[in-house]
């Protein structure tokens, strides 16, 4: 009997000691890198005219989950701000942080939002940078950026998985315009927006004759109806339908970036803040100004309803999504389990909201009832 009392106490004892080994040991090494995470990074940012910001061609800090690295724009894109943190150059992020469990939460209602009493539903988990940069389906399901493996996977309506698009160059964030062309954030060494549908090809590279990551890293797109594509590198530019690129804004650490339903604003996180530019008909921006300031937390991903309300999911501070009414006033938190880097409305009615938590250990793809509906004029 003390035999067999040794024995299962001996059993438990390296059960526990394997769980603690598998959580202590370094994650396997992504099948795509991230540009910084490179080994030919230095190589390739030492020929940039105008090396990525706070570099010198040196490793720096990182930036949010999913995403690239936040450095202002504007007159001199590509130099970091005063006294802020440089970014991670390629998209990438900074070391891991430490995983959080669920918290508990009441959903609370938000006229016209969402009712009293609804909870998450966890529709998708996985490993590693492997869901981000969401976005609806045509048959309304949810498509999902996958960064380490390269690809774009699709959640159907009984939450059954499969890859629609591979070699994506880690690609890590989707956007789809109006007119059906699905673009993504390759956050690779060989940096570009790509458009994979109809036709796959690279729609813009390169900024002023450098390459794209001689900017830093590409963290989130907006397509829009003319053929361009709005994109977050520390700044906010715009490749034309051309592949041409500008650069907007002033004083700006950007992250999620979307289009109000009728494209005549352009909406970007900016750390405690949501900016916004007036958008013009061929596409270029003007009037930048602070559409808003968080009651609590730090933005980074964002999605819009049918009816203009905007919805920011916050990567730090209270876990959920801030709602915004399209005049800037506070409508209501809708809580989390976890922090939310990205957001959207999907499901055959676009009634249902579904967001990510990801710090690349435990990653959580929700689901959540909602009043509003997502606007259907694009997939996001």
């Amino acid at each position: 009997m003390k035999s067999h009392i040794f024995f299962t106490v001996g059993l438990t004892a390296l059960g526990t000691a394997l769980v603690l080994a598998q959580a202590q040991a370094p994650a396997p090494t992504p099948s795509n890198l991230q540009a910084a995470n490179d080994p030919r990074y230095a190589e390739v940012i030492a020929k940039c005219k105008t090396p990525p910001p706070g570099r010198g061609g040196a490793a720096a800090g990182g930036a949010r989950a999913g995403g690239g690295g936040a450095a202002p724009a504007g007159t001199a894109p590509g130099a970091a701000a005063t006294g802020a943190a440089a970014p991670a150059a390629g998209g990438g992020r900074g070391p891991a942080p430490a995983p959080t469990g669920p918290a508990e939460y009441t959903v609370t209602a938000i006229p016209g939002v969402i009712a009293a009493g609804q909870r998450w539903t966890t529709v998708y988990q996985t490993t590693g940078n492997n869901a981000d940069g969401i976005i609806a389906s045509e048959d309304g399901g949810l498509l999902l950026a996958q960064n380490d493996n390269g690809a774009v996977i699709k959640l159907d309506g009984r939450n059954q998985v499969t890859t629609v698009h591979s070699n994506t160059i880690t690609g890590g964030a989707l956007s789809r315009s109006s007119k059906g062309a699905l673009f993504v954030a390759s956050r690779g060494l060989e940096m570009a927006v790509t458009q994979l549908e109809p036709q796959r090809k690279v729609h813009a590279n390169t900024y002023q004759g450098d390459p794209l990551v001689c900017l830093g890293g590409i963290n989130d797109v907006a397509a829009d109806s003319r053929g361009g594509v709005y994109f977050t590198l520390g700044g906010v530019y715009y490749a034309d339908p051309k592949g041409v690129v500008t650069a907007y804004g002033q004083g700006l650490r950007t992250n999620g970036i979307v289009l109000s339903p009728d494209e005549k604003t352009l909406y970007v996180t900016n750390q405690q803040a949501v900016a916004a530019f007036e958008v013009r008909p061929d596409g270029s921006l003007a009037n930048q100004r602070e559409f808003v300031m968080m009651p609590s937390g730090s933005g980074d991903g964002l999605t819009v309803d049918a009816a203009g309300r905007l919805y920011v999911t916050l990567v730090s501070g209270p876990p959920g999504l801030h709602v915004f009414a399209p005049d800037g006033k506070h409508l209501g938190l809708i809580p989390a389990p976890r922090n939310l880097i990205t957001a959207a409305f999907a499901g055959r009615d676009k009634k249902t909201l579904y967001a990510v938590a990801n710090d690349r250990r435990t990653v959580d793809v929700y689901s959540i009832p909602m009043l509003a509906e997502g606007y259907k004029g694009r997939a996001k």
